[in-house]
């Protein structure tokens, strides 16, 4: 079974996806599951992980209905206030859901490059595993030092880093990002998406070859069996095709690792997000 285990739905509302800027203007409209079956199908892919766009509880509610009328849709990342008093009560109330696999908050817009160790915030995360809730990671490499500090305080915590903590491709600054990568890759419940890729680079004159040296860093630090791929469609539009971003991943793992194949475009996800659990069956 091959799963896209990052990309986004959304009816576009101007307020709402106020991030989405006049350099994305091709994000300005709705992009639902009906539209991203197509572009699954011609790729061969089976389904998806849909992953939050907006931090409110009804873009979880919003998502878990689109799950639950789309075979297509494996598994949900959904929003929740993990700093919240209330948490608990929450989380009891989420755990109804068959394909809610887990939460994510958009650490990249914080101003605080140690929000992740806030001590409400850590209170939140020790929450999860009672659940068997994830936490997708999304960060700038500036953010990854905290990043590290916390999931060495939650082993049993199971986490993966979102579109490889974002480095710098377009500049092509790897130092900082690949050591820290490094280090937090050996935390063992941490996994990674290859994901995010070509919006980290130059939108409009990418290669192929652009994304060599970052790969070779991830697939070193995690080895292939923490390893996911995810489109992050439709965000993807900004730079690439669907077809495109499968197709960076897909000729990196033939030249380098072909027997892994089958681990990083399904198996993996399966295993991190426990679909057979959260999925009603869907992957049995």
């Amino acid at each position: 079974m091959n799963i896209d285990s990052h990309q986004h739905f959304w009816t576009y509302d101007p307020a709402r996806h106020r991030w989405i800027d006049d350099s994305m203007s091709v994000l300005r409209r709705d992009f639902l599951p009906e539209e991203l079956a197509g572009a699954l199908h011609a790729n061969k892919m089976d389904a998806s992980i849909a992953v939050q766009a907006d931090q409110s509880e009804q873009e979880t509610l919003f998502l878990l209905d689109l799950a639950k009328r789309s075979r297509s849709i494996a598994g949900v990342v959904g929003w929740i206030d993990l700093a919240s008093p209330e948490l608990d009560e929450r989380l009891q109330f989420f755990s109804q859901f068959e394909k809610l696999c887990g939460f994510r908050h958009i650490v990249q817009s914080e101003p605080d490059d140690r929000f992740m160790v806030r001590p409400d915030f850590m209170r939140g995360i020790s929450r999860l595993q009672k659940f068997g809730f994830t936490y997708d990671i999304l960060i700038y490499p500036r953010q990854l030092p905290a990043a590290i500090e916390l999931v060495g305080k939650f082993p049993g915590q199971r986490f993966v880093v979102d579109h490889l903590a974002k480095p710098e491709i377009k500049t092509k600054n790897i130092a900082a990002w690949a050591k820290h990568l490094g280090d937090i890759a050996r935390s063992t419940n941490v996994y990674c998406k290859l994901s995010g890729m070509v919006t980290e680079a130059d939108w409009h004159h990418w290669t192929p070859t652009d994304f060599d040296a970052y790969l070779d860093v991830v697939f070193e630090a995690f080895g292939t069996g923490r390893l996911m791929f995810g489109s992050d469609w439709p965000v993807c539009l900004l730079a690439a095709r669907y077809q495109q971003v499968k197709q960076i991943v897909e000729e990196y793992v033939d030249r380098k690792a072909p027997a892994a194949r089958e681990e990083i475009f399904g198996a993996n996800a399966v295993r991190f997000y426990d679909l057979k659990a959260h999925a009603n069956g869907f992957a049995a």
